[in-house]
């Protein structure tokens, strides 16, 4: 397993709830003023690049069927994924998430459930197949392409599935039962048909170039043009902010033969048109 890198995604709907959540804990007699420092410790995501999720360990999709992750992941014919962690009765930052992925995913030519999957995985064991149904169909209809449904999977589960889950994928969070809520992470991660945590895009906004070559990096080869491959050589994923940046000396370089490329096609056509012209005073 790659060395872990730890992360800290909060954005500032995140950071507000562990502050409010906090400052209200340090008006009560029976809590420390001094805990909002290790809820904003506890709450981030720690990258684990390589490592794999559990495909075996139960959930319910959202009709209720009993599921895996391995009946989406981990055997040849598989799709990459875009893994989201939310829960479903969040009164901001999930939502943000969610319409965030929603917005990344909505230019792609890539559609859920042919190149790709997303999975919603529910962080609250108390949330229910029918919770998770009704946020399918808010998200779906603001998705609006037709003939991509079964590609978006919105799952519930027990205590131990979601601590398995969250655990390979570093993400951290706190539960405030007080207000039966989390103070947790935004982002999504991307992983390989075979299940592997491949990158992570950090934020509650998502670019569309990001995700694409996301899934074009973790598709094993399978997806993609020409165009992303040279997308991919200019562009280098930095797991410090969770984007892709543009690689300066890639870029010259790529410019530098595509230059040479068009001199030499532009010599190459001059010469032709020079030998197909007509010869002294029009002879043949």
């Amino acid at each position: 397993m790659n060395g872990l890198r730890r992360l800290t995604a909060l954005t500032w709907p995140a950071l507000l709830l562990a502050t409010g959540a906090a400052f209200a804990s340090s008006t009560s007699s029976t809590v420390p003023s001094t805990e909002m420092p290790g809820v904003l410790k506890a709450v981030g995501y720690d990258q684990r690049i390589g490592e794999r999720v559990p495909l075996d360990v139960p959930w319910q999709d959202e009709a209720g069927r009993p599921v895996k992750l391995g009946d989406y992941l981990g055997t040849p014919g598989h799709r990459p994924a875009v893994l989201v962690l939310a829960y479903y009765h969040c009164p901001m930052l999930c939502d943000l998430v969610l319409q965030g992925v929603e917005t990344g995913l909505k230019p792609l030519s890539l559609d859920p459930g042919r190149q790709f999957d997303v999975l919603v995985a529910s962080i609250d064991p108390a949330e229910t197949p029918a919770m998770a149904a009704k946020k399918k169909r808010e998200i779906l209809a603001r998705y609006a392409r037709p003939g991509t449904e079964a590609g978006w999977h919105f799952l519930t589960g027990p205590r131990d599935s979601i601590a398995r889950l969250t655990q390979a994928v570093g993400f951290r969070y706190v539960y405030d039962p007080a207000r039966n809520q989390f103070a947790h992470a935004a982002g999504m991660v991307i992983l390989t048909p075979e299940g592997r945590v491949s990158r992570y895009l950090l934020g509650v906004e998502f670019p569309a170039r990001d995700i694409r070559l996301g899934l074009v990096e973790s598709g094993d080869g399978k997806l993609g043009t020409v165009v992303d491959q040279i997308l991919l050589y200019c562009f280098h994923y930095d797991p410090l902010v969770g984007r892709y940046s543009a690689v300066t000396l890639r870029i010259l370089r790529l410019s530098a033969v595509a230059t040479v490329l068009a001199l030499a096609l532009l010599i190459v056509l001059l010469r032709r048109r020079e030998t197909a012209g007509p010869g002294p005073l029009g002879a043949a």
